[in-house]
């Protein structure tokens, strides 16, 4: 079994479920992204560059959809946070399945796909 495979599977619900459902809209919606286990987590890169990546926070009771350069995405999709007083990343926090904006996540999985292609690097400030 892969690592990343093996994060997923040693969660405690309610997170395995989020993580895994947030995976398949991820893996469906961005074919040309690569699955990684990197700093003990999943991350999903554009080319060689994280764009997004799954975390349970120490203490919180939420799956955080952490996108890299989520400062740029802020304006325009509200469902992202500023949690822990992060310069670039930006997350949406789900404590159920049913917290996804399903439409609202595919549209932001594209526009982050998409700047992430245009830009040199993924960590810029």
């Amino acid at each position: 079994m892969k690592p990343v495979d093996e994060y997923f599977f040693n969660q405690k619900e309610p997170y395995q479920s989020i993580m895994l459902y947030v995976r398949s809209v991820i893996l469906t919606t961005l074919p040309e992204v690569e699955e990684k286990y990197s700093y003990r987590i999943p991350f999903y890169n554009i080319g060689k560059k994280p764009m997004i990546y799954l975390n349970i926070l120490k203490g919180k009771d939420y799956v955080d959809v952490a996108f890299v350069q989520g400062i740029l995405f802020e304006r325009r999709f509200p469902v992202l946070k500023d949690d822990n007083k992060r310069k670039q990343v930006r997350s949406i926090q789900l404590r159920t399945i049913e917290d996804l904006d399903h439409e609202n996540f595919v549209e932001l999985l594209h526009e982050a796909s998409n700047s992430l292609s245009k830009s040199k690097k993924a960590w810029f400030i």
